[in-house]
């Protein structure tokens, strides 16, 4: 009957998504469209994941997902955009392990369409092909971190 009660009370909610941050640069344009298209092009994508209390009496989060995407030729820049997708959640009625997880997970799962349309529509109105990233299992990436914590040798 507990477990039941704190499922009613257990709240998740979408409150605003938006781009907090964007970086765009093509160092190499317009020389770079003149020279065969993907020989020898290297293409690389980081992901970034950072969380920040709001208002904790409210259950208010902010949850930033930053995806930086460079492409790169011959040691140079052809570009780099980072886009920084964020949003606000309203959490609550949860344990401090489950907040953790619904914030790395499942707040990052909301965002992540959100930043890969981003990147890829900057990358296509700089005059190259789609970036299509692909899905990105948080779940693994989350249980990932805490070994790697859970492992680290501790100071006596």
């Amino acid at each position: 009957m507990a477990e039941a009660d704190q499922q009613q009370n257990t709240v998740f909610s979408i409150e605003k998504i938006y781009i907090k941050d964007v970086s765009y640069e093509a160092p190499g344009v317009p020389l770079v469209f003149s020279q065969p298209q993907n020989a020898g092009t290297e293409i690389g994508v980081q992901l970034g994941l950072g969380h920040s209390v709001l208002a904790a009496e409210q259950g208010l989060y902010e949850v930033v997902l930053t995806i930086t995407a460079t492409a790169k030729r011959d040691n140079k820049n052809i570009f780099l955009v980072e886009v920084k997708q964020a949003g606000i959640f309203r959490i609550g009625g949860v344990d401090k392990v489950t907040l953790q997880r619904v914030l790395e997970i499942t707040c990052a799962h909301a965002l992540l369409p959100f930043a890969r349309e981003a990147v890829n529509d900057f990358v296509e109105k700089g005059g190259f092909p789609p970036l299509l990233i692909n899905p990105i299992n948080f779940e693994a990436l989350y249980e990932q971190k805490q070994s790697a914590q859970a492992n680290k040798p501790s100071i006596n």
